[in-house]
């Protein structure tokens, strides 16, 4: 299981000019991933035709940021106690596990670009460049062809999603590099959301009372916050049911993995949050489970054998309740990060109190909250409904796979649907 680590915030759209990686000119020839024909709605091989795949077609602007992967290499025991990891209690808890994660060997990088002939001609967009095998290995070259297969299959399927990202095309370097164009939608993602409204959180705590010196004025402002998550999360599951009913998983939500087209809270009606980051997506059609695993897609049927999950049906069933426990995480990052002062929590350490403390209580994990200030706001905003928002939390985090809600019930929670705002 990989998920993206974070990507550095981009900065203001420039003027654009002729581009070079180093000493070396960005000379490209014939783009030569290979696509996977699909039987169902619509072919990779009919997109294709439509996507840019003339390298001279594009203009390549300048570098705006770069991100990479974490890898889960091992799992070790809960480490709730010191006396948790020896008692037969740690086989106990639906298989969950620490994960032990490094920084993957793939490290993407993103430039600011355009179409320059065509159709399309002046539509600004996003390379996001892979690394030749010999900075990348193979697994650079298989990540950059699973993607564009997906993107190109999932952009077949009719109608399209608005809910992921947009691919236009690419080419190669003759170096090996990997160039996606996407079209350029947003250049920041939920990540960057989160750390700039903590940051936020922080300066108007240190103002005090000079910042909202009028009740109403933080009530709007809290309004909105909730308002923009609430539709950056549906928007974000809408996509994912979209792959999901489409016979494919993303394995590879997380904060980063959701682009956005603004950061602004009062712009929430204006939100349209993409998908990104297909390179680990899996193909769950019953034809494609059959077959012998491998490459990508080894370490999920890995877990999922270890799940008791061994027939065609049980791995469907245990991928697709995989990628909404991830959809999980992303969800309670969103519910606590946002409302909280900078540094107070990350990622990680929001997972760990979670699994490893709490292990998936999410009743107990409400109950410790509440009795820290710092968190009083993610927790008010999760008990909207009655607490509706833990409620869905707790059913996308079941430590049983098999009773995590699909996709399209996520999407259509009371929670999510915004009547409760």
């Amino acid at each position: 299981m990989k998920m993206a680590a974070g990507c550095v915030s981009a900065c203001r759209v420039s003027a654009y000019h002729p581009s070079s990686i180093g000493d070396t000119p960005v000379v490209i020839r014939g783009f030569n991933l290979k696509f996977q024909q699909k039987e169902k709605t619509g072919t990779n091989g009919k997109y294709r035709a439509s996507l840019i795949m003339n390298p001279e077609s594009f203009e390549v602007g300048r570098l705006i940021g770069s991100y990479g992967f974490m890898n889960v290499t091992s799992y070790s025991g809960l480490q709730s106690r010191p006396d948790f990891e020896n008692s037969s209690q740690a086989n106990d808890v639906g298989g969950l596990r620490f994960q032990d994660v490094r920084e993957g060997d793939v490290q993407i990088r993103l430039y600011e670009g355009r179409v320059t002939q065509g159709q399309r001609r002046g539509t600004p967009i996003i390379f996001k460049v892979y690394p030749g095998k010999q900075v990348g290995g193979v697994e650079a070259d298989m990540m950059a062809s699973n993607e564009l297969k997906t993107h190109a299959f999932l952009q077949s399927c009719s109608p399209i999603c608005h809910n992921i990202q947009i691919l236009l095309g690419g080419f190669e370097t003759k170096t090996g590099e990997q160039w996606l164009a996407f079209r350029n939608d947003g250049k920041y993602c939920a990540a960057d959301y989160a750390k700039a409204s903590c940051e936020k959180v922080s300066k108007n705590l240190a103002l005090g009372e000079q910042k909202f010196w009028n009740p109403f004025e933080q009530e709007q402002y809290i309004k909105r916050k909730r308002s923009f998550i609430i539709n950056l999360l549906q928007g974000a599951f809408r996509g994912l049911a979209f792959m999901h009913d489409n016979e494919m998983l993303h394995q590879s939500v997380g904060p980063a993995s959701v682009v956005l087209n603004t950061m602004v809270d009062k712009d929430a009606a204006y939100l349209v949050p993409r998908l990104r980051d297909l390179a680990f997506a899996v193909d769950i059609q019953m034809s494609s489970l059959e077959e012998n695993f491998g490459g990508l897609s080894e370490g999920l049927w890995r877990r999922a054998r270890s799940a008791g999950a061994f027939s065609p049906m049980e791995k469907r069933a245990f991928g697709i309740a995989d990628d909404i426990y991830g959809a999980g995480l992303l969800f309670a990052y969103l519910a606590f990060i946002p409302f909280c002062e900078a540094g107070i929590i990350d990622s990680l350490s929001l997972q760990r109190l979670l699994e490893s403390t709490f292990k998936l209580d999410l009743g107990a994990a409400r109950e410790y909250c509440l009795a820290d200030d710092r968190f009083l706001e993610a927790v008010k905003f999760l008990d909207v409904g009655d607490g509706a928002g833990w409620e869905l939390l707790q059913a996308m985090l079941n430590p049983d796979f098999r009773n995590r809600p699909i996709a399209e019930a996520v999407v259509n929670h009371r929670f999510l649907t915004g009547a409760l705002l």
